[in-house]
C-alpha cells in the first residue's frame, strides 16, 4: 500500500502528537517542596538591607539582629525605609542636634498600627547602619532625633568579624 505525500504528513503529525504527553504532577512536586524548603528556612535569618555606599564597622558580638526599623547613614545621605531623607552635608552644617525631615519621617512611621500585641515592644526600636567612617557628630544628631521621636531601643548594625 503506498500512502501519499498528504497521508505520509498525517501519520507523521500523529505519531509526533502522540509523543508530546508530559506528566507535570512531578514536576509540581519538586517545586511545592523547594517552596516549603525556601519559605520555612526563610524567617530564621534576619537580614539588614545591603547599600554599597555603607562600610559598617566590625564587632565580635554573637547576638542577632531583630527586625526593626532601619536608618541607614553613609557618607552622603540618610536614608529610611529606602527612601532618601536627608543631605549629610547639611545635616553637618546645621548647628541643631535634631535633623528635622528625619524627625519628621520617624514621627510619620511610629504611628503604623501594630497587628500583634507581642510585636508592641518592637516600635519603639530602630537600628542605625552607620558607616564606619561617619563623623561622631552626625552618629549623635541621629541618634538624638531618634530619641525625640520615641525610639528608645537602638541599635547599631555591626558586621561580624571572622576569627580566622
Amino acid at each position: 500500500m503506498k500512502l501519499t505525500p498528504l497521508q505520509k504528513r498525517a501519520v507523521h503529525k500523529a505519531r509526533n502528537q502522540q509523543q508530546l504527553d508530559l506528566n507535570l504532577v512531578s514536576l509540581i512536586d519538586v517545586f511545592t517542596i523547594l517552596i516549603f524548603f525556601l519559605l520555612s528556612n526563610s524567617t530564621e535569618v534576619e537580614t539588614l538591607p545591603a547599600s554599597k555606599a555603607v562600610k559598617l564597622p566590625e564587632s565580635t558580638a554573637q547576638q542577632s539582629p531583630h527586625e526593626t526599623l532601619v536608618v541607614v547613614v553613609s557618607g552622603t545621605d540618610i536614608v529610611v525605609e529606602g527612601r532618601r531623607i536627608a543631605d549629610v552635608a547639611e545635616v553637618l552644617k546645621s548647628t541643631d542636634d535634631l535633623i528635622a525631615p528625619l524627625k519628621a519621617e520617624l514621627d510619620v512611621l511610629a504611628t503604623r498600627q501594630v497587628v500583634k500585641q507581642e510585636n508592641q515592644a518592637k516600635m519603639s526600636a530602630i537600628t542605625i547602619m552607620g558607616d564606619k567612617d561617619i563623623p561622631y557628630q552626625l552618629l549623635r544628631k541621629v541618634m538624638v532625633t531618634c530619641a525625640r521621636a520615641n525610639f528608645s531601643d537602638v541599635s547599631f548594625a555591626v558586621r561580624r568579624r571572622s576569627d580566622a
